[in-house]
């Protein structure tokens, strides 16, 4: 197929040597152009994918000049097979292996009782954190915050306790041979990484960049005196912040460029992918193919349902199922499993451990949490589940569910839909507007506020996952808007 001009231009970058940063918009072939670039020298190179499925897609299509795997599958390699015993260890309760650091007894901080539990727990969440940054040390900033104490003076607190426990826990994870607390996958690429290592390779390719977390941006960042780095991804698509990923494309010492002709929909959809891309000012706007028809418009029966949550994903399914279709959600109901068990125990007037709902003794506070703690309002939709249906009702729909391949339609949070597409997609409504503002119009109604850069990014992730037709459903909302002008 004939490349076309930006798809030329990154080729000539590559073939010159440059270190470049390629923003690749929603289905526009970046893979297929970082296989072309691959194909066209007889230097060796390394893929860096951001999952195992990835890597093992992308093997089928690089030349065998390229290595293709995970940041994980090269530290496994360097360091990680040294672990394989402690890898393969039982699981063991997060209390057994806090009682093993030292932490024996409850503390209270605040008005919060901390039992050892949830003291172990957020100690092992600590290091998980640390993990992920490209940091030497295990200290404050990395201890998680704790529904309930969200104070900074009571989560100095918490932290000022965990942190010692934390660095005991690090300490242990050295070990190669035995240790109190469970190894898992990312405490050897942390290792690695502290190694400083060296990748041997002429040219490294970062896919999904915008969704590196540091300690991975470090490694690749760490090769550019010996490789060529070229780094590709969407910088709209990057909506996992929350999970200490880092977009490292914008920042980029490199040459920038982007692939904007998207292959996936039609001019029509493009019209609204730019309305997003403009709002969460990202660096390009895309243009659809004229061959491909993508209709905006009501559809009654779509191959998947996009909700803003989990909470609203578990709703939308409960809906469909109650209809009689088959449904799968995107990803398995362990996690909505897990909350509305979580549920069921502090309606039963026990403590949980899930980390969500982990500092609440009863039902009760946690929906007066949920219903009067700003900090709290996120999780009003779980209350209100549970409230309405009950958590038998849940668990029931949770059983039902099939494979995808199996089903009528796919239920998927946006964050879940990234990287794929279905032929009719239906936005689900618990995309709600942004709250209104202070002021009025000159009719005296009030202003809607603005909308904040990370939603309007998961509405473009969202938008866009379509081929055939869109149903705006849940974000009809901003035709309505004042940023909601068309982009052209």
């Amino acid at each position: 197929m004939k490349p076309t001009d930006e798809q030329q231009a990154a080729a000539d970058a590559f073939h010159a040597g440059q270190h470049l940063a390629l923003q690749a918009g929603a289905g526009t072939g970046k893979t297929t152009t970082l296989a072309e670039l691959a194909r066209a020298t007889r230097r060796r190179g390394r893929y860096l994918a951001y999952n195992r499925a990835i890597a093992q897609d992308a093997r089928t299509r690089f030349p065998p000049t390229v290595s293709c795997k995970t940041a994980h599958a090269l530290a496994y390699a360097a360091i990680g097979h040294r672990y394989t015993h402690r890898l393969n260890s039982p699981r063991r309760p997060a209390w057994q292996t806090g009682h093993a650091l030292g932490i024996t007894k409850a503390i209270r901080i605040g008005e919060r009782d901390l039992p050892q539990k949830t003291l172990a727990n957020a100690t092992l969440r600590t290091v998980a954190r640390f993990c992920h940054t490209a940091d030497t040390d295990v200290t404050r900033h990395h201890v998680p915050r704790l529904r309930g104490l969200e104070d900074a003076k009571l989560h100095t607190q918490l932290a000022d306790h965990i942190v010692p426990f934390a660095r005991k826990a690090w300490s242990d994870l050295q070990n190669p041979d035995d240790g109190a607390v469970r190894f898992e996958h990312d405490h050897y690429l942390k290792i690695w990484a502290l190694t400083q290592p060296r990748i041997d390779a002429d040219f490294l390719l970062l896919d999904e960049a915008q969704d590196a977390n540091p300690v991975v941006e470090q490694i690749f960042l760490a090769q550019r005196d010996h490789a060529q780095l070229v780094m590709v991804g969407d910088s709209a698509q990057a909506i996992y912040d929350w999970r200490g990923a880092k977009d490292v494309m914008t920042g980029f010492d490199g040459t920038q460029l982007a692939l904007s002709q998207s292959f996936r929909f039609g001019p029509h959809l493009a019209d609204e992918a730019n309305r997003w891309l403009a709002i969460a000012d990202a660096p390009i706007r895309l243009t659809g193919t004229d061959t491909v028809p993508t209709d905006l418009g009501p559809v009654t029966r779509p191959d998947a349902v996009l909700c803003r949550t989990n909470v609203g994903a578990m709703a939308q399914a409960m809906n469909l199922l109650a209809a009689g279709h088959k449904v799968a959600l995107a990803g398995g109901g362990d996690s909505l499993r897990a909350l509305a068990l979580a549920a069921q125990d502090l309606k039963d007037g026990r403590r949980t451990t899930h980390p969500e709902l982990v500092l609440f003794a009863t039902w009760g506070e946690l929906q007066d949490y949920a219903s009067h703690d700003p900090a709290g309002r996120d999780l009003q939709p779980l209350v209100d589940l549970v409230d309405t249906h009950g958590t038998e009702t849940i668990l029931d729909a949770v059983a039902r569910f099939v494979p995808e391949q199996a089903a009528d339609v796919t239920v998927s949070t946006a964050h879940k839909a990234k990287g794929r597409e279905w032929a009719r997609v239906r936005i689900a409504d618990d995309f709600t507007p942004p709250k209104d503002s202070d002021q009025t119009d000159d009719s005296g109604r009030a202003i809607p506020g603005p909308i904040e850069n990370g939603e309007a990014r998961l509405a473009y992730v969202a938008v866009t996952r379509t081929r055939q037709r869109l149903d705006m459903g849940g974000l009809s909302w901003i035709d309505g808007h004042p940023e909601g002008k068309p982009v052209r």
